[in-house]
């Protein structure tokens, strides 16, 4: 759902970043659950062909940024790859910190951005669970519903562009 709305989101404001999608927990090709491809077409998403891939070393050194939906996210893939704790976040973290920040300005670079936001940041920090940085998963987490995280993920992702991507900036 994350990278879904983030890929829609860039198409508009820089469509040459590429975005994949690869979970810490995933089987390779398992498809979306049928709440998260509901919720997804009321955003005008279509998960239907959407098939999981397993995050690894190579996928996490790869990426110039890592997003997870929970700390346990970022935490495993700090595990594969630990240089890329400067540049890996959870989706709240990362709203949070930039809003901080302040968006990326002209000249600066996305990296120089990133390691402005990670400032500060130590790794216990990815231990245990956060309402502040964890995006509740109906999956595991009964008491929050599809469209209700759909709806806080598109939040988000407005915003991460907003401060990454801001208008005039590449």
């Amino acid at each position: 759902m994350g990278a879904a709305l983030l890929r829609r989101e860039l198409q508009h404001r820089d469509p040459e970043v590429v975005v994949a999608s690869a979970g810490v927990l995933a089987r390779d090709g398992s498809p979306a659950t049928a709440g998260t491809v509901k919720a997804a077409r009321d955003f005008g998403l279509d998960l239907h062909g959407h098939r999981s891939q397993a995050a690894t070393r190579d996928v996490i050194a790869g990426s110039d940024l890592v997003l997870g939906m929970e700390r346990m996210h970022v935490r495993e893939a700090v595990v594969l790859d630990p240089r890329a704790f400067s540049r890996s976040f959870t989706l709240k973290e990362i709203v949070r910190r930039g809003e901080e920040h302040g968006p990326r300005q002209p000249g600066e670079t996305q990296a120089q951005w990133l390691a402005a936001v990670h400032q500060g940041r130590k790794t216990v920090a990815l231990l245990g669970t956060s309402t502040d940085d964890d995006v509740a998963d109906p999956t595991s987490d009964w008491s929050t519903d599809h469209d209700s995280m759909a709806s806080e993920v598109d939040d988000l992702v407005l915003h991460l562009v907003d401060l990454l991507w801001p208008n005039g900036v590449e």
